[in-house]
């Protein structure tokens, strides 16, 4: 029996070092999700077994409740002695700018994947956690739907939702022994902000600095640990003082 990891959107920035570090931590077999990049994908799985340990590719693409539903169900019963134990909810995509020039479909579908992924992907594996009584869920939410960023209505209404989601669900399975949290990422170095200007954004953060994802996998990594066993429905923010 193998003690499992679902990470979406693992194949690239945050995701990917989530799914490297949780892998080097516990020994976990990471299910790497992606929904069209597969070579990058094919390098988080290198990458991890260079290390030793273990993952494969799951594709699907989070929005899609049939597709996200029919290829968890599916592995689930192929893999019937493993244990999906840990779920990361990373996938997020921006389409950035001032709802007064916003379109409708750029709006959809920042909630559709970010929001609407988070409940399709958590559906289709909260009740093999529920049988199993025990699961981590972390979701990987964002500064932005703390307390909101201007030019982002679309992305800090998906990531507040996820928060919102994180807090209710925390308390439906908390019985069963399922924690649910949230990271909250600030400005981390990743492909989503090499076009941003860097040095004027670091004039907003205490620290001075943009965080990296090694940050952000590293509380991941705590709040899967039985060191977090009586955290569930929290949100932990990682962005270097911004209050």
């Amino acid at each position: 029996m193998r003690d499992c990891c679902l990470i979406t959107g693992a194949s690239r920035g945050i995701g990917k070092t989530i799914a490297i570090t949780l892998a080097q931590d516990y020994g976990l077999h990471i299910l790497i999700n992606y929904a069209s990049n597969e070579a990058a994908a094919l390098e988080t799985v290198a990458e991890i077994e260079a290390n030793g340990g273990t993952a494969e590719l799951l594709q699907f693409k989070v929005q899609d409740y049939e597709e996200t539903t029919t290829a968890i169900d599916s592995w689930i019963k192929s893999h019937p002695e493993d244990q999906i134990k840990v779920l990361v909810n990373n996938a997020g995509v921006t389409k950035d700018n001032l709802l007064v020039f916003m379109e409708k479909d750029d709006f959809n579908n920042v909630i559709d994947i970010n929001l609407r992924g988070t409940y399709n992907v958590t559906k289709a594996v909260i009740n093999h956690m529920v049988r199993k009584r025990y699961g981590r869920i972390v979701n990987v939410a964002s500064l932005a739907g703390v307390k909101g960023v201007p030019g982002q209505t679309n992305y800090s209404a998906s990531k507040g939702g996820m928060i919102a989601f994180t807090k209710s669900l925390a308390q439906e399975v908390a019985k069963r022994k399922i924690t649910v949290n949230a990271v909250a990422p600030g400005f981390i170095s990743t492909d989503m902000t090499k076009d941003l200007p860097e040095d004027e954004l670091k004039k907003l953060i205490p620290m001075n600095r943009f965080g990296t994802p090694e940050e952000v996998a590293g509380t991941v990594s705590f709040l899967v640990s039985e060191k977090a066993a009586y955290i569930t429905g929290e949100v932990i923010n990682i962005n270097g003082g911004i209050s």
